[in-house]
């Protein structure tokens, strides 16, 4: 029986392992086209905070979905897989390769699991009324409401304690008697119209990847992190960009209370630990074929991968 699943690699790891140059080497040797799978890259003026790729890093790769959105704009997982969808089609629609590239695992599951999202379980009253009850109580009381009725995905947001997900959990059941978990099964029921080889960046030491983590930071005060994050200040930032890493913790400098040394120390701790999360949430991914950056150089890399692709969505054996 034929497989119209449309093919697709997914680049996925945590920040600073190297994604961004892996896919543009893999959309070169398979002439694809780049998609991002990061909530952050998508927002205007955030480019060196976000390590957005410079157009010599791109090679001359398109790439989707990054640097389209105002810093004051809510954008939602839903938005994001609605033109994800749509994006890949048109890709695949051009006899090109979608390349799906980025650390927010709730976008890359969403997207590749197909998990639908129905705009009738919305109710902005009732999501105002559980964020003031957050910001009074703080994240772990809406935490243990959500896991009386749902613990399964209180469990996974427990990694993360990210207050917009765990609230949207809430308000799903209030609003649909249906928990987020079981939302997502039902959901699941729909096949994914996609073939996907997917690669994971990660370290067997887990130090090498924390000190590439402070290195990139140096490398992008280098480039002009404080001027960017200043001029950031002249922004109104939504709820979804204000969890941005890379201008907040500089804020405390800014405003005089801190050091910039103690400051730039947060940032990097701050990096570090969104790392750990990322590879907390992928490594549930039983699918995900992961090479070591640490024992492999660039071009092993490289070869690990393009293997891997042309094993999963070729079937060509090495």
């Amino acid at each position: 029986m034929a497989d119209n699943r449309i093919p697709i690699v997914c680049v996925v790891g945590p920040t600073a392992s190297g994604k961004t140059s892996l896919s543009v080497k893999l959309a070169q040797v398979f002439d694809g086209e780049i998609i991002s799978a990061d909530s952050m890259q998508i927002y205007k003026g955030m480019d060196i905070a976000t390590a957005k790729p410079t157009k010599d890093e791109m090679c001359g790769i398109k790439h989707h979905l990054m640097d389209f959105l105002d810093a004051d704009k809510s954008f939602s997982v839903a938005q994001y897989c609605e033109l994800a969808h749509e994006i890949i089609r048109d890709v695949h629609s051009r006899g090109k390769l979608p390349i799906l590239v980025g650390g927010t695992g709730l976008y890359v599951d969403s997207l590749l699991n197909n998990i639908t999202f129905a705009d009738s379980d919305c109710n902005e009253e009732l999501r105002n009324e559980l964020q003031i009850k957050c910001d009074e109580s703080g994240v772990e009381t809406l935490l243990d409401e959500l896991r009386e009725f749902d613990p399964e995905t209180a469990d996974k947001l427990s990694v993360e304690k990210n207050a917009k997900r765990i609230i949207r959990a809430i308000e799903v059941y209030r609003v649909t008697g249906v928990t987020m978990s079981e939302h997502n099964r039902n959901s699941r029921m729909i096949e994914s119209p996609y073939k996907v080889a997917k690669i994971g960046l990660t370290a067997t030491d887990r130090q090498f990847l924390y000190d590439r983590i402070n290195t990139r930071v140096d490398v992008m005060l280098k480039n002009g992190l404080l001027e960017e994050a200043k001029e950031a200040q002249k922004f109104e930032f939504s709820n979804t960009s204000s969890m941005a890493i890379g201008h907040k913790e500089l804020m405390p400098y800014f405003d005089g209370v801190d050091t910039l040394e103690n400051c730039i120390e947060n940032l990097k701790m701050q990096t570090r630990r969104y790392a750990k999360r990322q590879l907390t949430w992928f490594r549930r991914d039983e699918n995900i074929n992961w090479i070591n950056i640490d024992i492999n150089d660039n071009e092993s890399v490289v070869q690990l991968a393009v293997c891997t692709i042309k094993k999963v969505l070729f079937n060509e054996e090495n």
